[in-house]
């Protein structure tokens, strides 16, 4: 593993009498590729310790549902199942994380944790640390960056204008980065007494136990977890990938669909690009293709992330965006609006759009749509609503609570895109002054959308 994934937030003199070496894995929820378990079972192996896995649930996070819950828990079986037959005492516990993560330093030799990118995240890891300056102080942290490629902090100290700022930094550190071979054996496998909240025997009645948010159901086209994640990654190597640059077509189906897997960190980027480096060398795939994938999985994945860890405006539609286009959405403000809808239409698929209607379905029921048509859909939002600032909200809205990978950097980052960010200005227009347009007829003019409509109606 290269060292600069790791970030020491804290160093102190280390426990003697240490139980255990925690790792608090909450962004990361995989065995596979996972750098930060694979530092906890180097520091635990080091020490002769056990290693204790720690994942906390937090049973009301913000703009969370029944489809992201049932998504994630199917996800965390397998890593109960996996850390279970590798020796890890794998403890799950129900509440607030950095509280339940605090009561288990005064024990622990080191805290390993896995890189937060996003506000609420960043601050649970932030609080904890505090608690230990104060409550824990035999104790040493880290925090590694094991969700992208080339760590966040590494790549950029600043936000990047656009891709073609990041993208060289990126290039010239790719190859010292892929360096994930095999996860350590842990040398001391010994069972700790430590019990957990809840198990994965039952999840439909775990998911009543919480009393989550049911008003967005699970689709059963898609399920969470690494093996499921694997399937499509083969699937989609072996029957799609040579079609690639065909992908932007929303009629096909030449897309991964592997973000909701990477949101919930059930897969790595890393080792994605680790197989599809593979088919390239065998000479399966050709060199062109892998790029085009490589540039949307690594530059443009890790360019959102980029945005979103070093501008905490992400979120907020005053802060989200370039000078630029806020004055130019300002000079439209009041400009005339042919049609005004409200989300009700939207959820009722009620608009004069049949495209945007179908994308709407899409999304509803499946939690999932295809990449063009979400920039599409999130265009004509702006275009149908009242004020530009009212449309962040409506997207942002619908964006998070239906999307399986909604409240995400990517979702962030290309909600913001609609509004200009990482763009340029455009030929000025009506509503859209100089932000990017898109219309009907220029879907007609790429695409078989009726061939789209029908994979919706149909799926």
């Amino acid at each position: 593993m290269n060292t600069q994934r790791i970030q020491t937030l804290y160093s102190h003199q280390t426990n003697p009498n240490a139980k255990y070496v925690l790792y608090w894995m909450q962004q990361s929820q995989r065995i596979h590729f996972n750098h930060a378990l694979e530092r906890a079972i180097q520091i635990a192996n080091q020490k002769q310790l056990p290693l204790l896995v720690l994942f906390v649930l937090t049973p009301n996070y913000k703009e969370a549902n029944l489809r992201h819950y049932q998504f994630m828990l199917e996800g965390l079986k397998d890593v109960s199942i996996w850390g279970t037959k590798l020796g890890f005492n794998m403890v799950y516990r129900l509440g607030q994380p950095s509280e339940i993560v605090a009561s288990y330093l005064t024990d622990a030799y080191a805290l390993v944790m896995d890189q937060g990118y996003l506000k609420v995240p960043l601050k649970w890891r932030y609080d904890v640390v505090n608690y230990a300056k104060t409550h824990a102080s035999n104790l040493w942290i880290e925090m590694i960056d094991t969700d992208l490629i080339v760590p966040v902090t590494v790549a950029s100290n600043k936000v990047e204008y656009g891709a073609y700022t990041l993208r060289p930094k990126l290039h010239k550190l790719f190859d010292v980065f892929l360096d994930f071979k095999q996860l350590s054996v842990l040398s001391n496998p010994h069972r700790l007494n430590e019990a957990s909240d809840f198990d994965f025997n039952d999840i439909p009645t775990l998911l009543k136990q919480l009393n989550v948010d049911r008003s967005v159901l699970p689709y059963e086209g898609y399920k969470g977890g690494y093996l499921e994640a694997m399937k499509r990654l083969n699937d989609f190597i072996l029957n799609r990938l040579t079609h690639y640059n065909e992908s932007s077509d929303p009629s096909t189906n030449y897309t991964s669909v592997l973000s909701p897997y990477l949101h919930f960190g059930q897969i790595s980027s890393l080792e994605i690009i680790h197989h599809l480096r593979l088919f390239l060398d065998q000479g399966r795939i050709t060199e062109d293709v892998y790029e085009a994938y490589r540039e949307q999985l690594f530059v443009r994945r890790e360019l959102a992330f980029n945005y979103c860890y070093y501008n905490p405006g992400y979120d907020d539609f005053h802060r989200m965006t370039e000078p630029w286009a806020y004055e130019t959405m300002k000079a439209h403000e009041s400009d005339e609006r042919t049609y005004l809808y409200t989300v009700e239409d939207y959820l009722n698929y009620q608009t004069h759009d049949p495209y945007f209607n179908a994308a709407m379905k899409e999304m509803v029921e499946t939690g999932f749509m295809h990449n063009y048509m979400r920039m599409y859909w999130a265009k004509k939002i702006i275009e149908w609503s009242q004020t530009h600032q009212e449309a962040y909200q409506t997207i942002l809205y619908l964006n998070n609570k239906y999307f399986l990978d909604g409240r995400d950097p990517n979702s962030y980052t290309g909600v913001a895109w609609c509004f200009g960010k990482h763009d340029r200005a455009w030929t000025e227009r009506p509503i859209f002054g100089k932000l990017r347009y898109m219309n009907d007829k220029g879907l007609e003019r790429k695409f078989d959308m009726q061939g789209y409509i029908n994979k919706v109606e149909f799926n």
